[in-house]
Protein backbone atom coordinates (compact mmCIF):
# COMPACT_ATOMS: atom_id res chain seq x y z
CA UNK A 1 0.00 0.00 0.00
CA UNK A 2 1.02 3.88 -0.63
CA UNK A 3 -0.71 6.77 0.73
CA UNK A 4 -0.09 10.00 -1.37
CA UNK A 5 -0.73 13.42 -0.43
CA UNK A 6 -1.19 15.94 -2.80
CA UNK A 7 -1.14 19.81 -1.92
CA UNK A 8 -0.40 22.97 -3.57
CA UNK A 9 -3.55 23.24 -5.53
CA UNK A 10 -5.61 26.55 -5.69
CA UNK A 11 -7.09 29.85 -7.62
CA UNK A 12 -4.68 31.88 -9.70
CA UNK A 13 -4.76 34.18 -12.82
CA UNK A 14 -4.07 33.05 -16.27
CA UNK A 15 -0.26 33.24 -16.96
CA UNK A 16 1.16 32.84 -13.43
CA UNK A 17 2.40 29.55 -11.52
CA UNK A 18 1.70 27.24 -9.10
CA UNK A 19 3.44 23.63 -7.48
CA UNK A 20 1.95 20.42 -6.77
CA UNK A 21 3.70 18.94 -4.21
CA UNK A 22 3.43 14.76 -3.26
CA UNK A 23 4.39 13.01 -0.47
CA UNK A 24 4.49 9.57 -0.87
CA UNK A 25 3.90 6.82 2.48
CA UNK A 26 7.06 5.05 1.20
CA UNK A 27 10.31 4.57 -0.42
CA UNK A 28 9.88 5.92 -3.97
CA UNK A 29 12.81 5.19 -5.14
CA UNK A 30 12.41 1.38 -6.63
CA UNK A 31 8.73 2.33 -8.39
CA UNK A 32 7.98 1.76 -12.12
CA UNK A 33 6.80 4.96 -12.79
CA UNK A 34 5.55 8.19 -10.75
CA UNK A 35 3.41 11.03 -12.29
CA UNK A 36 0.55 13.39 -12.13
CA UNK A 37 -3.22 13.40 -14.06
CA UNK A 38 -5.81 15.61 -14.10
CA UNK A 39 -9.53 15.66 -14.83
CA UNK A 40 -11.48 18.03 -15.63
CA UNK A 41 -15.12 18.37 -15.45
CA UNK A 42 -17.01 16.30 -17.89
CA UNK A 43 -13.57 14.74 -19.13
CA UNK A 44 -11.84 11.48 -18.74
CA UNK A 45 -8.82 12.11 -16.92
CA UNK A 46 -5.60 12.26 -18.53
CA UNK A 47 -1.70 12.22 -17.74
CA UNK A 48 -0.13 15.24 -17.63
CA UNK A 49 3.45 14.27 -16.50
CA UNK A 50 5.08 10.96 -15.25
CA UNK A 51 8.71 10.09 -14.77
CA UNK A 52 9.97 5.95 -15.14
CA UNK A 53 12.12 4.76 -12.76
CA UNK A 54 14.97 5.00 -15.52
CA UNK A 55 14.60 9.24 -15.11
CA UNK A 56 12.67 8.99 -18.62
CA UNK A 57 10.05 11.56 -18.81
CA UNK A 58 7.25 12.53 -20.73
CA UNK A 59 4.64 15.32 -21.22
CA UNK A 60 0.98 15.93 -22.54
CA UNK A 61 1.57 18.00 -26.36
CA UNK A 62 -0.72 20.02 -23.70
CA UNK A 63 1.75 21.17 -21.13
CA UNK A 64 5.01 20.74 -23.11
CA UNK A 65 7.34 23.53 -22.02
CA UNK A 66 5.25 25.09 -19.43
CA UNK A 67 5.07 22.26 -16.67
CA UNK A 68 8.26 20.38 -15.14
CA UNK A 69 8.07 16.91 -13.27
CA UNK A 70 10.79 16.11 -10.54
CA UNK A 71 10.91 13.88 -7.81
CA UNK A 72 13.20 13.90 -4.57
CA UNK A 73 13.73 10.38 -3.11
CA UNK A 74 15.08 11.52 0.44
CA UNK A 75 11.87 12.60 1.33
CA UNK A 76 9.40 10.85 -0.91
CA UNK A 77 7.44 13.61 -2.82
CA UNK A 78 6.41 14.73 -6.50
CA UNK A 79 6.49 17.85 -7.43
CA UNK A 80 4.96 19.67 -10.18
CA UNK A 81 5.99 22.86 -11.56
CA UNK A 82 3.57 24.23 -13.36
CA UNK A 83 4.31 28.04 -14.87
CA UNK A 84 2.49 29.78 -17.90
CA UNK A 85 -0.90 28.65 -16.73
CA UNK A 86 -4.05 28.71 -19.05
CA UNK A 87 -7.74 28.39 -18.20
CA UNK A 88 -7.88 25.24 -19.69
CA UNK A 89 -5.24 23.51 -17.40
CA UNK A 90 -7.81 23.92 -14.91
CA UNK A 91 -9.32 20.51 -13.14
CA UNK A 92 -8.58 18.30 -10.15
CA UNK A 93 -5.05 16.87 -10.16
CA UNK A 94 -3.95 13.49 -8.86
CA UNK A 95 -0.76 12.07 -8.10
CA UNK A 96 -0.52 8.61 -8.87
CA UNK A 97 2.97 6.38 -8.19
CA UNK A 98 2.98 2.98 -10.12
CA UNK A 99 4.13 -0.44 -8.27
CA UNK A 100 5.03 -3.45 -10.16
CA UNK A 101 6.00 -6.81 -9.27
CA UNK A 102 4.31 -9.47 -10.08
CA UNK A 103 1.49 -7.62 -11.00
CA UNK A 104 1.38 -3.80 -11.68
CA UNK A 105 -1.01 -1.26 -8.86
CA UNK A 106 -1.63 2.05 -9.27
CA UNK A 107 -2.10 4.08 -6.47
CA UNK A 108 -3.45 7.87 -6.63
CA UNK A 109 -3.63 10.92 -4.12
CA UNK A 110 -7.00 12.72 -2.77
CA UNK A 111 -6.61 15.18 -5.81
CA UNK A 112 -5.97 18.85 -5.22
CA UNK A 113 -7.80 21.51 -7.37
CA UNK A 114 -6.44 23.86 -9.29
CA UNK A 115 -8.43 26.41 -10.92
CA UNK A 116 -7.03 29.62 -13.82
CA UNK A 117 -9.12 31.97 -14.08
CA UNK A 118 -8.65 34.33 -17.51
Amino acid sequence: QVQLVESGGGLVQAGESLRLSCVASRNIFSVRAVGWYRQAPGKQRELVAAIARDGTSNYADSVKGRFIISRDYPTNTIYLQMNSLRPEDTAVYYCNVRVQSTLTYDYWGQGTQVTVSS
